[in-house]
């Protein structure tokens, strides 16, 4: 990158909470967020949000008549939006733009939809334009009154990074000097937990810890899906009131043999890294906020990468999902969240099953990784502000 874009705001919904000191303290207990839910043909681990969000939610949901019919993921996606703008003062006639990306989407209106049709022959006069994809950044936009550009896109589970990678490229390019950027997923539905469990990724152990994610000796798969949204407010350059400055991004995407399958090495990953890393000294990076997905081969390939970019320099290794689930779009957000609360408190937050590792002195560098199927990895470098 030629020139440093500050973060100014960031603002979150998952089950560690929807405020900046809740979710910091929830990240200092050594537990995890999980709870087994009751679903038609099976229980499943999932990462829900806690019942007094979800009723911050379906208060902003009748706040307007027009956001009865809405879906959770774009619900979601402007409750903290709202948040985020108003932490950083951006006001409507900024213009900023706006790319929310979602794998999923309007998951739970078209499960309903489509059941609807099945049984009627008939579609709901909504159904199309409340479960379109850009329907997130539309709305948003609407919300908040801005005339800037709107973007929605899935880039499957590095959706979110995806996101803030397109508002960098537009603040370089000049076209506008801020940008919201995010990730908005409510996809724990039925349907889309058994396909997961169809791809044979989910967990199903009882242990203290369904999800191993960086777990090296376990045996098996053990992926669990959350739900959540997270955006982003990006300005040009070096502003005041930045909680973090963004020094690099990479990106990359390797041919796959399989649909959801990803090289040995995670050769994605090695590229995106060091893309990201730029000019960097190697020990000048103090932890990698990983994707580690707590799949064996996805945390697997991921170490290999990290092993052959760094070799004997290697960071402090950490990642959520233990904590708050895959949040598929919205994780990679989720992730530059806590990278930029470790910089903040200047604590690292180790992963309990794990050997501990050796703490940096000082966290003043973090790296960030996302990869969804497809191979299609993004790298996040993110400094403390000087």
């Amino acid at each position: 990158m030629n020139r440093r874009i500050s973060i100014t705001s960031i603002a979150s919904l998952s089950a560690l909470g929807s405020t900046f000191e809740e979710i910091w303290d929830n990240y200092n207990e050594e537990k995890h967020f999980l709870n087994e839910r009751e679903y038609e043909n099976f229980n499943a681990w999932v990462a829900e949000l806690k019942t007094s969000d979800r009723e911050l939610v379906q208060e902003l949901s009748r706040s307007d008549l027009k956001y009865k019919d809405l879906d959770d993921s774009v619900l979601y996606a402007l409750f903290v939006a709202r948040r985020a703008i108003n932490d950083a003062q951006w006001k409507p006639v900024d213009n900023f733009g706006i790319n929310i990306g979602s794998s999923r989407g309007a998951t739970s209106l078209f499960e309903k939809y489509h059941q609807e049709y099945l049984e009627t022959g008939k579609s709901s006069t909504i159904s199309s334009p409340t479960t379109t994809l850009g329907n997130i950044s539309s709305w948003i936009a609407h919300d908040l009154q801005t005339n800037g550009p709107e973007i929605s896109h899935s880039i499957t589970c590095s959706t979110g990074l995806h996101s803030l990678l397109n508002g960098v490229a537009w603040i370089l390019s000049g076209m506008t000097n801020k940008f919201l950027v995010g990730g908005s997923e409510a996809s724990l539905t039925g349907f889309t937990i058994a396909q997961m469990k169809a791809l044979k990724v989910y967990a199903n152990n009882q242990d203290n810890f369904p999800c191993k994610a960086l777990d090296q000796s376990k045996k098996k798969n053990t992926m669990v899906l959350g739900e959540g949204a997270s955006v982003v407010c990006l300005e040009d350059g070096e502003q005041e009131n930045a909680l973090a400055i963004i020094e690099g991004v990479g990106y990359a995407t390797e041919v796959l043999k399989h649909n959801i399958s990803i090289s040995t090495n995670a050769d994605c990953f090695q590229k995106s890294m060091r893309m990201a890393l730029g000019d960097n000294q190697l020990n000048d990076i103090d932890a990698i906020v990983m994707h580690a997905p707590g799949t064996i081969k996805g945390d697997e390939s991921e170490l290999n990468a990290i092993k052959k970019v760094f070799g004997s320099n290697c960071p402090f290794l950490t990642t959520n999902k233990w904590k708050l689930g895959h949040t598929f779009a919205t994780s990679g957000l989720l992730s530059l969240e806590l990278a930029i609360l470790m910089i903040q408190n200047q604590k690292v937050i180790h992963v309990p099953f794990i050997e501990k590792q050796q703490e940096p002195k000082n966290i003043n560098k973090v790296l960030i990784n996302a990869v969804g199927f497809g191979g299609n990895a993004v790298s996040v470098l993110i400094s403390k502000k000087a």
